[in-house]
């Protein structure tokens, strides 16, 4: 089963308003394991970034103006995504920014299924916070990198949540990509000694020595 968790970063709080998507970050689950397959994008919004914005991604309208226009990378993002599951953090407001997006660029809008994880998170824990910094400190999450919010970085933490959301890591899962992982079992397996399957001659003896206690045996026939 393939899942593509997604994050954006944005000028501000609504499509209808004329703000723009600036960061697309996904992140690839098979079976619920990160491959280390990603989607990463800065963008160029064609408009302004306000500060109180900046003051949450840092980034700055110099920063973004020499990055790609959406549409030149839409493509490629639905190539990404293609038919997955989507895990997403208040999947309403990514969706209502990628969906703009793309039908600004005549690419249409998502049908893929989704997993909103703050509606996991006040299911599983009614009450409690469901922002992701919540999540982390409540999983044991490290997020001491986030200082300020990033697609990719946001993509990657929120994967970790999700995996504990559904029921929890394993013992030493970690974000290490598939190819590494399998080398590391193989590794493994070359160094221990092969068995040995031929009895000795001790056991055969052994052997001989039972089968002369029995009556008619099969052996002797």
């Amino acid at each position: 089963m393939r899942e593509i968790v997604v994050d954006t970063e944005t000028t501000g709080l609504s499509p209808a308003a004329g703000h723009r998507v600036i960061e697309i970050g996904c992140l690839e689950l098979v079976n619920h394991v990160p491959t280390g397959s990603i989607f990463h994008e800065y963008l160029n919004p064609e408009r302004s970034v306000p500060e109180e914005a900046v003051q949450i991604h840092g980034l700055t309208d110099e920063f973004v103006a020499t990055k790609p226009l959406f549409e030149s990378g839409a493509d490629a993002f639905l190539e990404f995504v293609a038919e997955s599951r989507l895990i997403i953090h208040n999947a309403e407001f990514d969706l209502g920014f990628l969906n703009a997006e793309l039908a600004r660029a005549g690419r249409g809008t998502l049908r893929n299924s989704v997993v909103d994880t703050v509606a996991l998170a006040r299911k599983k824990y009614p009450g409690g916070q469901a922002n992701l910094d919540a999540l982390c400190r409540r999983f044991n999450i490290d997020n001491s990198e986030r200082t300020k919010h990033g697609a990719l970085l946001d993509a990657e933490l929120l994967a970790e949540v999700y995996l504990e959301l559904i029921g929890g890591r394993q013992p030493g899962l970690t974000f290490e990509t598939r190819a590494t992982v399998i080398e590391d079992v193989g590794s493994a397996t070359l160094e221990r000694a092969p068995r040995r399957h031929e009895p000795t001659e001790g056991e055969l003896a052994a052997h001989e020595a039972f089968v002369d206690t029995l009556v008619n045996p099969i052996w002797r026939r």
